[in-house]
Parts: C-alpha cells; structure tokens; sequence
C-alpha cells in the first residue's frame, strides 16, 4: 500500500503496532521473562538510533530474535532491508542492512514492502520474500526472492516476479497473479508457502514454494476472494492454521479478521 503518511511518522507507529505484537505472540515461550514496550512512540536501538523497519517480520535463531523491516528514503523508495538483533523482544541492536538499493540493478530504485525470511533446512539457507515495486509507480505487483548463507549477513537478489506467470494467468492485463501484501510460512513438515494479495488485494493466495523456497510450485487455495484483505500472518498451533489480516483500508483504522483452518485442509 503506498505510503499515506510522512515516512518518520510511518515508521513510528508501525513499528510499534508491530512490537507490541511480536511481544505478544512470543509472551508464551518457556523461560522468557515478562517485558513491556511503550506503543505509539519512536523505537529506537541499544544506542538509541531509530530502528527503521517498517512492515517487517521476526524469526528466532538460537538466542536472538531478528526483526526485518523496510528501510526507505525520504521520497519512500527503497534504501535497505535493515536487520536488529534482540534477546527479549525489547532491546535492540542493529545488525546489517542485508538487501541494498547497490544489490542489484532492479532495485535502484524501486519499492520493497513487508520481507519476510525463513530458514531452509533443505538447503541451510535463510529465504527472504517481498513486495517489488518500480519505485515510479504501483502497476507491477511483483513478489520478489533473495537469500543469503547467514541469517544477518548480505543477501543474494535473485529477482522479481508475478507468481505463476509462465502458466498462462493474466491479471490485470499482465502475466502471473498481482503480489503485493505478503508474507511466509514453514510447515511443522519443512514445507514453504507464500501469502500474498492478489487481484488488486482483493484476494489472498496461499502458494506451495519449491524445495529451496526460491520458486512457486503451485496455488494450493485462494482466499477471501473479492473482499481485499492484506497484511497476512499465519502461525500454526495445536493442529490448527491460524491466518491474521487486516483490511484494505490504508492507514485508516479497522478490525482484524482471522480463520482457523484443520491441518488436513492442508
């Protein structure tokens, strides 16, 4: 969604929805203490730089947890993936910016919205997907891959396109399904998906990815179909798919939906 607000302010209060969530969800983990994190305010890093990571997502590597966020420029267009680094969910030290505007020709400029990355265990590799953009207009909706040997460390772009765009599905004129809001997901059995908006956001994909995770393998279901939703996270838990979104309302403020799905669904 393209930026409604000035971008300091955006990262300010996305950031703090997004911490508050991700405090939330991990509350429950054995052995972490309790911690509290002011909502509404500039997050900032351990030595107190603002932490710029708009629309990003958190996975846990042995102790630390590590949050991945859109870093952008003035104008909006891309600058980095930045990564930071924390024990409690609370504290954060930055890391790296893993993908840059100088990783590759297509990405300066452009826009990048909502990384997300998994670990591939087939491979021993971490696996980024994201929203790609021209950085002129909003017209491509393209999903974009890249991938790196470390979990903080550079990553290789690999490149941008519309899912199942060799299959012969047009949508909206141009080749393979529109990708924009997105987000990942590994299976209790190593299997990849990719969660993304579709048909200018007015449904939701859920994509099995290939071994490696670098590829679409196939659309396993669409979801919501007319009803724009975006912003999807999917956890599992006690045999049950949980899938959360947000509708396609920009910044302006609106109820959360989620389904519940059995895992033979899958």
């Amino acid at each position: 969604m393209p930026s409604k607000t000035p971008v300091t302010k955006q990262h300010a209060r996305v950031s703090g929805l997004l911490l508050i969530g991700i405090i939330a969800l991990f509350s429950g983990v054995a052995g972490a203490a309790p911690v509290s994190a002011l909502n509404g305010t500039q997050f900032t890093t351990t030595t107190g730089t603002p932490i710029q990571a708009h629309g990003g997502g958190v996975i846990k590597v042995g102790p630390y947890y590590y949050w991945f966020g859109e870093n952008r420029n003035p104008n909006s267009t891309f600058l980095a993936v930045s990564c930071y680094r924390s024990t409690d969910l609370k504290n954060w030290e930055f890391r790296n910016n893993v993908l840059t505007a100088n990783s590759a020709a297509e990405l300066n400029p452009a826009n990048i919205e909502r990384p997300k990355v998994v670990y591939n265990s087939n491979t021993g590799r971490y696996v980024m997907w994201m929203h790609w953009e021209n950085g002129v207009n909003y017209g491509e909706a393209r999903a974009a891959v890249a991938s790196s040997a470390t979990v903080d460390g550079n990553y290789t772009y690999h490149g941008s396109f519309r899912p199942l765009a060799n299959t012969g599905v047009v949508d909206h004129g141009k080749p393979g399904y529109m990708s924009r809001d997105c987000t990942l997901f590994v299976d209790s059995d190593g299997t990849g998906y990719f969660i993304s908006a579709a048909n200018e956001n007015a449904d939701l994909h859920v994509y099995r990815l290939t071994f490696d995770y670098l590829a679409i393998d196939n659309l396993v279901v669409k979801l919501w179909i007319g009803q724009k939703r975006e912003a999807p996270a999917m956890f599992k838990r006690n045999g049950y798919y949980f899938l959360l979104t947000s509708g396609a309302t920009g910044w302006s403020r609106q109820a959360p939906v989620s389904i519940r799905a059995a895992a033979s669904r899958w």
